[in-house]
């Protein structure tokens, strides 16, 4: 059965290594956001380095989920001291468990707080794409779809909830969002 592979990426207003209270805060939230998102139904697994270190995202083994990358639009630093970004890359069974989990409790109440850390880019911060059981997305492949997601749209390729797909490439709708549908896995 297919798997939903979600990438999400995001400049910070400042870098993560900065210790401003408003840094502080994020990471405390994400911590806790982290720990229970994969505690929820539906959520099958996440890109992780091999040894946490905050701001050491470029350098970092990242093992089965490849090197990490970034958009061509992201002009930050790269360094511990300059990266100013939060991406995650992440597996699920569905449409329905992402949605829950990312539209209630504590990842909710993050993204209501979203343009306190983060800058407004004018692109697209989520993209979904299907994978094939046993598959691991890469980070060069999310953002290889968020990319095409800015440029082409909404497609079975890339997606986002509002105008989702299903593994075979048909429309798709999440109760809460659109019209509703019974083709939502």
């Amino acid at each position: 059965m297919p798997h939903l592979a979600l990438y999400t990426f995001g400049v910070l207003k400042s870098p993560l290594a900065d210790p401003a209270p408003l840094t502080r805060e994020f990471y405390g939230i994400g911590e806790a956001v982290y720990r229970k998102i994969t505690q929820q139904p539906g959520y099958l697994a996440h890109a992780e380095p091999a040894e946490i270190d905050r701001g050491v995202l470029f350098e970092a083994d990242w093992g089965a989920w490849g090197e990490f990358s970034v958009p061509t639009w992201y002009g930050k630093g790269r360094t511990a001291e300059t990266t100013a970004l939060a991406a995650t890359l992440s597996l699920w069974t569905g449409l329905r468990p992402a949605f829950d989990a990312i539209y209630t409790g504590l990842h909710r109440e993050a993204l209501n707080r979203r343009y306190d850390w983060f800058e407004r880019t004018g692109h697209p911060n989520y993209v979904f794409w299907w994978v094939s059981d046993g598959v691991t997305p890469t980070w060069q492949e999310g953002v290889s779809r968020l990319e095409h997601l800015h440029d082409q749209g909404s497609a079975p390729h890339a997606f986002t909830f509002h105008h989702s797909f299903t593994p075979e490439g048909t429309p798709a709708r999440v109760r809460g969002i659109g019209q509703q549908s019974d083709q939502v896995r």
